[in-house]
């Protein structure tokens, strides 16, 4: 068989027809210093409706500046498992108010409480300030759960891109701190590789998350650690050598995502170390699949996260359970 030369194989190539017809309605992001500001204050947002279903309202950190915003079921008072979410912007845009959508749908129909942190974003704050502000948030609420009504045996993290990276990361500390049990992690498409040394993340014309974008997010996330031998995996996940003793995960990736090899890998490692793993690999779906909501992988990517987090909720927790 002739192999297809190189040039033929990018980013755009690999995706789905459903993705390929929006291309030119889905966002590109093309990050520069100048424009940074200009691309925060147009945000971004999941449109939603309101169903009068959850109620949220929004804390503060004591002796701090991190808010936590927490979904739960509208009038049930009872401790609820609970998910603590993060959201996603390449290290550098999006806030907490990005996960209204995802929990006006979870709270309602998995029963639970939902977390969304407001970290401090790069460049302004490099590595740790996203991870300290996330840690912070988390050990707050669990310090509160009987206020919060959450119940602390089945507590679990979620990330999207790097808001992903920034909860597997989270898990390490968490493990190594020692203070905080979780009982699941969802990483959905997580930004967890610094080193470019995959074949997907060096692919050209990417949607939505370019090569270039990548690079800027973690040249700002990282600042004058970038480049180096010394960043910690607990800046980026997958430089992780010891991934034992991390709570049940799924792993959800597009199969035309820059991120694509860096997850599958991680997703296999986590196996290997003895967690729990599950990983799915949805073909012809870019970085942030479900910009498309109507197309049948961001249908069945939701599918697939909704049936495995309530399995968790529904195993109250337990680590051996599958």
């Amino acid at each position: 068989m002739t192999q297809a030369p190189a040039e033929a194989f990018d980013g755009q190539t690999l995706l789905s027809p459903e993705y390929l017809a929006a291309l030119d309605v889905m966002p590109n992001f093309k990050f520069t210093p100048e424009l940074l500001t200009a691309i925060r204050e147009q945000g971004i947002q999941m449109p939603f409706e309101r169903t009068g279903l959850v109620i949220s309202s929004d804390y503060t950190v004591p002796d701090t500046d991190i808010v936590v915003r927490v979904y739960r079921p509208a009038g049930n008072v009872d401790p609820l498992p609970a998910i603590y979410a993060i959201h996603g912007g390449g290290y550098v845009i999006g806030t907490y108010e990005m996960l209204d959508a995802t929990f006006e749908r979870y709270c309602a129909r998995l029963g639970c409480v939902g977390l969304s942190v407001e970290y401090r974003l790069a460049p302004e704050h490099a590595y740790p300030a996203a991870l300290d502000d996330c840690y912070a948030g988390l050990k707050w609420a669990v310090d509160n759960h009987e206020q919060l009504g959450i119940d602390l045996s089945c507590l679990g993290i979620q990330g999207t891109s790097a808001g992903g990276g920034l909860a597997a990361a989270l898990a390490l500390l968490v493990r190594d701190r020692g203070e905080i049990d979780l009982a699941f992690q969802v990483l959905e498409c997580p930004m967890i590789d610094d080193r470019f040394l995959t074949p997907s993340c060096n692919l050209d014309r990417l949607a939505v998350w370019s090569r270039e974008s990548n690079e800027f997010g973690w040249k700002s996330y990282l600042g004058d650690l970038y480049g180096s031998d010394d960043v910690p995996y607990t800046a980026a996940a997958a430089r992780a050598v010891d991934l034992s003793g991390l709570p049940p995960a799924i792993v959800c990736v597009g199969g035309a995502d820059g991120f694509r090899d860096e997850d599958i890998d991680y997703a296999l490692r986590l196996s290997q170390a003895g967690v729990d793993t599950e990983l799915h690999v949805y073909p012809g779906a870019p970085h942030g699949a479900q910009i498309v909501a109507d197309s049948p992988q961001a249908k069945q990517w939701a599918r697939d996260v909704e049936e495995w987090i309530s399995r968790r909720f529904a195993s109250g927790g337990s680590r051996g359970s599958r």
